[in-house]
């Protein structure tokens, strides 16, 4: 927006000539209340203290101090403890309303990132069984995160790191074993903490198809790596399957085993050994992490030489930080926060930059049908594929609705609310928006109206008429703030607050009428609403659609 560059030029203007310094670049937000103006900032909050002083009386000196144009700015007003709010003027409404059918796309693209690249992995379900609805929502976070990134300017890849050896995947292996000898004799005994879904059985009778009863009575040791190589295979074909099917494609899959069988797991120990980070003790190998703000010292090697899931995944990320990332953001459930403070001291020890390492948490959703939460657990084989919920409610519907709560709140899935067409649903709201205006523009055009040039936007001045204007013109504000703080459900509540405006402003006023200029200029309104319902859904990972 053309307004923040030429208001935050205009405030460190006044902030220098007052005797103040501004360090950082001044933020310009939209304020959560419309009535609190288009665009505010907390410079003064943020540079009071340097002389000891009152951030309100700062704000009113600052504010004085503004030599602003008024076919920008409107009216300033300082309000709070010490924010500076700016109302723009009508002309620079209409202005940047232009900027949106021009840019077309591109509206809401910025270059925060400036091509710094960045991972996001996210998802990285162990393939022991199907993806459940529970992974759903960080498929969805993750993608959405990712989509914002590529928005504001950085280069991400996406990457699915799965656990392809350890305790879990000999489990599968032996539940494996058992379903399929099962097939031959049923009386063959189960393993006491084995995985129960059907897919196992499944899985045993395709085993059946192709070998027959080859494999049975095979020595454990001969037969777990069977099993278990033919379970984890095709569960990860049908992972990838459900994700491409959700939306989601990864840019790289990486195998745990791969850092074993290259020998980095032994060295990031010996780095670590010699930055001084290790020692011995009762057989096994420790990495003294409570030196850098762990609350206790941590096992990377057991008595038994098996490396724990922590050496592993510290030798993950230094591969990851050698293969050149800027950043790198991990997307993990609530039940992995312990083990953060433990990979925060290893970056630290591996000598990682200050936020190379951010790891975005999010707590777990539970889903509810005819008003009951529903039990579920994967190992009981007790749950709902993520498959047959697209199936149920849809690729779109799903993916919104994961998205509207942030990820620190615990999210309720209400599967009965999802499979309305009503505008209870938030997403079917939000996409009948976008079809209720492709239908206003056939509408047009079956009546000789179409988007041209010479339109007078300045007719645009009914109250629902600029109400929507200035929905639609803080979106590049809504992107890039998401962005910075990786809420993309900062873009579910916007846009479901613009699906409002929209509705309102058709309910009360109509857009092809006798008075052409007129027409003309709320069917540009129309077009501008389109795209930036578009261009927000695309970032969701959800679909537009022209009819519903």
């Amino acid at each position: 927006m053309r307004a923040k560059t030429y208001l935050r030029e205009k405030l460190k203007d006044a902030i220098e000539k007052g005797g103040w310094s501004v360090e950082k670049e001044i933020e310009l937000n939209n304020p959560k209340d419309p009535s609190w103006g288009d665009l505010t900032t907390n410079i003064a909050l943020q540079i009071a203290p340097q002389r000891g002083g009152n951030s309100l009386k700062l704000a009113e000196k600052i504010a004085k101090g503004l030599s602003l144009a008024s076919e920008v700015v409107e009216k300033v007003q300082v309000a709070g403890p010490g924010f500076i709010n700016f109302f723009l003027a009508q002309g620079e409404l209409l202005r940047s309303l232009q900027d949106i059918i021009d840019l077309g796309e591109e509206y809401g693209r910025c270059d925060l990132g400036g091509g710094k690249r960045v991972q996001v992995e996210f998802v990285s379900s162990n393939p022991t069984g199907p993806l459940t609805v529970g992974h759903g929502r960080q498929a969805a976070l993750g993608d959405a995160v990712a989509n914002l990134l590529e928005w504001v300017g950085y280069k991400v890849e996406r990457e699915y790191y799965f656990n392809d050896v350890g305790n879990q995947m000999e489990l599968l292996g032996r539940s494996l074993q058992a379903r399929y000898e099962q097939l031959f004799d049923p009386s063959f005994p189960f393993p006491a903490e084995g995985y129960k879904g059907k897919y196992l059985v499944e899985l045993a009778q395709k085993l059946r198809e192709e070998k027959g009863e080859g494999l049975r009575g095979l020595p454990a040791e001969e037969a777990i790596p069977i099993f278990m190589n033919f379970a984890s295979q095709r569960i990860i074909a049908g992972i990838k399957e459900d994700l491409e099917r959700f939306g989601v494609s990864f840019d790289r899959w990486f195998r745990e085993s791969t850092l074993h069988e290259e020998g980095k797991v032994r060295e990031t120990i010996e780095i670590l050994r010699g930055g001084g980070y290790i020692y011995e003790k009762e057989g096994a190998v420790w990495f003294n992490s409570s030196r850098l703000g762990d609350e206790r010292d941590r096992v990377l090697i057991k008595g038994s030489g098996q490396p724990t899931y922590l050496a592993t995944d510290i030798a993950y990320h230094l591969d990851k930080r050698r293969r050149g990332f800027d950043w790198v953001i991990d997307i993990w459930g609530a039940d992995h926060w312990g083990h953060i403070p433990s990979m925060k001291a290893a970056s630290q020890a591996l000598g990682f930059p200050d936020g190379f390492l951010h790891y975005l948490v999010h707590q777990m959703v539970s889903f509810k049908k005819g008003g009951v939460e529903l039990k579920m657990s994967t190992r009981e084989g007790n749950f709902i594929t993520l498959r047959e919920m697209m199936v149920e409610i849809g690729k779109d519907v799903a993916r919104f609705f994961y998205l509207t709560r942030g990820a620190d709140s615990h999210l309720v899935f209400d599967l009965d609310l999802a499979k309305r067409e009503s505008a209870e649903n938030p997403a079917y709201y939000v996409q009948y928006a976008h079809a209720r205006g492709c239908s206003i523009v056939e509408y047009a055009k079956d009546e000789g109206l179409t988007l041209g040039e010479g339109v007078d936007l300045s007719l645009l001045r009914e109250p629902e008429e600029l109400r929507l204007i200035r929905k639609l013109i803080w979106f590049p504000g809504i992107v890039e703030g998401a962005a910075k703080a990786l809420e993309p459900h900062r873009l579910t509540v916007y846009l479901q607050d613009l699906a409002s405006a929209f509705h309102l402003f058709y309910q009360r006023h109509r857009v092809v009428t006798e008075a052409e200029q007129l027409s003309k200029a709320r069917l540009f309104l129309v077009h501008a609403s389109l795209r930036v319902l578009r261009n927000g859904l695309r970032i969701l990972g959800v679909s537009a659609p022209e009819k519903m």
